[in-house]
């Protein structure tokens, strides 16, 4: 496999982002954690049908907070159908990159999306999946670091 920039997207969020999204953490498919090792927080299928329809299929990057906890973390985002497990339905899957102690199903999530790291695509094996999901957690790491999208963090979105 090609390697993969590190830093991904330009040197600030450029229209239409930053898209701020918020929705009831919900019950996925059950394999980002247990089959991946990469838990997520499943945004609920009506807000992947209306506040996320008109953005292309795929991976991105940004800020998630979880309600209850006021610290503001990078995340990963897949929005699609995921090929690799012949989704029917498209779904938004968020990778918040801080190892919780527990689920927190049912908890409002609240997520600034500021830019698209890669298409969607399909892959040969679940070890292809993982190793291109960790070249997609180390872009947003990277790449949140500067200092327009680190900024982003701090929105009244995020404080209320």
């Amino acid at each position: 496999m090609a390697a993969r920039e590190v830093i991904v997207g330009p040197s600030t969020p450029t229209a239409p982002y930053p898209i701020f999204v918020s929705g009831e953490v919900v019950r996925g498919f059950g394999r980002g954690g247990k089959q991946l090792g990469i838990p997520t927080a499943n945004l609920p299928e009506s807000v992947v049908e209306s506040a996320l329809s008109e953005i292309p299929i795929g991976v991105y990057y940004g800020w998630a907070q979880v309600s209850g906890d006021s610290t503001v973390r990078p995340m990963v985002m897949s929005l699609g159908w995921n090929p690799y497990f012949k989704n029917e339905k498209r779904s938004g899957e968020v990778h918040i990159m801080h190892k919780y102690d527990e689920d927190f199903y049912g908890s409002h999530l609240k997520i600034a999306i500021l830019a698209y790291i890669r298409p969607e695509k399909d892959y040969e094996s679940l070890e292809k999946l993982i190793e291109d999901i960790q070249a997609d957690i180390r872009a947003a790491e990277t790449s949140l670091k500067r200092e327009a999208y680190e900024k982003v963090r701090h929105e009244a979105f995020f404080n209320n």
